[in-house]
């Protein structure tokens, strides 16, 4: 009995210990994951690496905070998209973005889903779905990317978007040498800040679940 007990109190050590593991790993930021893969597959096909302009990439994740959570207004029949106008009125405010340095939106992917996809599986599934998403990827007047990822409060539903631009690196879409205002829930490019990626609470939530399940048997085992 002593030796059972041992074994499973080792083994709640032992989950409790690769929960923090996974939650450690998981503060990779998502939209640089993005961002990656993007230009990996435009490399591939020998265009050139975007540059991840941050300024940019919190614009996206203001562009997907303008929907609101509401998943149906993303593309099809009640499909719906911020005017034109927000982006300097609103979305630069909000980043800590210059209006003066904003330049032209040459590009754009949006998408929403009830279920979380890592950022390759994203890319791959979720954003690039025709020929259209492919011309858009490969248009050779891009010249700056950037990429928000973002659930409601941490769950679903989850919003992707990428914004492509034809401005000039390091002065187009400037915040005037500070780092753009980080907002949450939502992770944005280029940011130097970590962001829990969106699966993180259902990855959570399934190992304490284990850790739980072992802990009732440890209880149920010190009772015989």
């Amino acid at each position: 009995m002593a030796m059972l007990q041992c074994f499973l109190l080792h083994c709640i050590l032992f989950i409790s210990a690769s929960a923090a593991k996974v939650q450690t790993k998981v503060t990779d930021n998502p939209a640089d994951q993005l961002v990656a893969a993007l230009n990996s597959n435009r490399t591939a096909n020998k265009l050139s690496s975007l540059y991840s302009n941050p300024g940019l990439a919190c614009l996206a994740l203001q562009y997907i905070k303008a929907y609101q959570g509401v998943c149906k207004e993303v593309g099809g029949p009640d499909g719906k998209k911020p005017a034109e106008s927000e982006f300097a009125e609103t979305f630069a405010p909000n980043c800590g973005v210059q209006a003066s340095s904003l330049a032209q939106i040459t590009g754009r992917f949006l998408a929403c889903q009830s279920k979380y996809a890592e950022p390759s599986e994203a890319f791959n599934d979720v954003l690039i779905r025709n020929s259209k998403s492919l011309d858009i990827l490969y248009n050779k007047n891009h010249t700056e990317v950037g990429a928000a990822v973002s659930g409601s409060d941490g769950d679903g539903p989850y919003f992707w978007c990428v914004l492509f631009s034809n401005g000039k690196q390091k002065s187009s879409f400037s915040t005037g040498g500070v780092e753009p205002k980080v907002s949450r829930p939502g992770c944005f490019s280029g940011s130097n800040d970590q962001c829990n990626g969106a699966n993180t609470l259902s990855q959570t939530i399934h190992l304490w679940t284990i850790i739980i399940g072992a802990s009732v048997t440890l209880l149920y085992a010190l009772r015989i």
